[in-house]
């Protein structure tokens, strides 16, 4: 009840507010009783561009920023579409923390969603915060750039931050790779693959607002999941049951290795190819057991949230 008092006096910052992460954000902080300004393209409190430079009103009081603004769920085919990478989410958070200096009094703290993508791993068990930032996809790097910043930014500034590096997002009607999990399984296009016993960390959005009033006191780099890290046989499994559809049908490991190799050679037309292949088969999960010592970090499974996903 202390750290909810606490938070209670707060105006929160929330950038991206209009996305997948930033709705859920924004609708259980605003249930908690906080003072919430969205800041985004559309219909927003503050409406800003993040790309390009922007001031906030003068009168502004911010205490604390979460910004979950970001480019993702895309893979680059041009030079442009990598540019917008880094547009969004270094240009962007630069321009944020530019705006931030013209208003009467700086936040108190600062909270950056990032990804594990940051740590340039396709396979893997509990990986740590310590492992170090090896991504080099347009989206890993332009998040590494941007914890780098902002960790200059605050340290000179007094500024309180706190890095949060999420796995995959679980939600309602989620984007991404479980979005289009549970869309194939409801159309009877998704095949499950050998075994599908490849664990992956995943995590429960609202979850996230649960330990931002520790956040604020405490700052830090933190992995978050759901601490059960599910397999994807069991993802199907409980899709498949929420939305009354039989289990996916099986391909063989030989089957999908040959499919991969097909996929190799006609490129993207094909759905598959070797590379996926792999990553979809090999186990990537990351610990959390510093957010839980620091933070009493309690997440909920995902697994028993499938049916409000769906």
């Amino acid at each position: 009840m202390f750290w909810r008092r606490c938070m209670d006096r707060n105006n929160l910052l929330l950038t991206g507010a209009s996305g997948f992460l930033g709705a859920i954000l924004k609708e259980k902080l605003n249930k908690q009783g906080n003072e919430i300004y969205g800041l985004g393209r559309d219909k927003q409190e503050v409406s800003a561009d993040i790309t390009s430079s922007f001031v906030f009103p003068s009168d502004l009081k911010i205490d604390v920023v979460i910004h979950a603004a970001g480019k993702a769920h895309s893979v680059p085919k041009s030079s442009k579409e990598v540019r917008e990478f880094y547009d969004v989410n270094f240009e962007g958070t630069k321009n944020i923390c530019a705006a931030l200096e013209q208003i009467k009094q700086l936040p108190k703290a600062f909270i950056f969603i990032s990804t594990v993508s940051v740590y340039g791993r396709d396979f893997g068990n509990l990986i740590s915060e310590k492992h170090p930032l090896n991504g080099v996809t347009p989206y890993a790097q332009s998040k590494i750039m941007a914890e780098k910043w902002l960790t200059e930014w605050c340290g000179a500034r007094g500024v309180k931050l706190s890095i949060l590096r999420l796995p995959l997002v679980a939600g309602p009607n989620p984007p991404g790779n479980l979005g289009a999990m549970i869309t194939g399984i409801r159309s009877g296009k998704y095949l499950s693959i050998g075994k599908a016993d490849a664990n992956k960390s995943i995590v429960w959005a609202e979850d996230i607002t649960e330990i931002i009033p520790k956040l604020i006191e405490l700052g830090g780099v933190y992995n978050l999941t759901d601490g059960y890290h599910p397999c994807f046989s069991e993802l199907e499994t409980r899709i498949s049951t929420s939305i009354g559809k039989r289990k996916p049908k099986k391909i063989s490991m030989w089957l999908a290795r040959c499919l991969g190799f097909l996929g190799d050679l006609l490129g993207e037309r094909f759905p598959l190819n070797s590379i996926k292949l792999k990553k979809i088969t090999s186990p990537l999960t990351f610990d959390d057991s510093k957010a839980v010592k620091e933070l009493g970090w309690t997440p909920s499974r995902v697994l028993d949230k499938i049916a409000e996903i769906i």
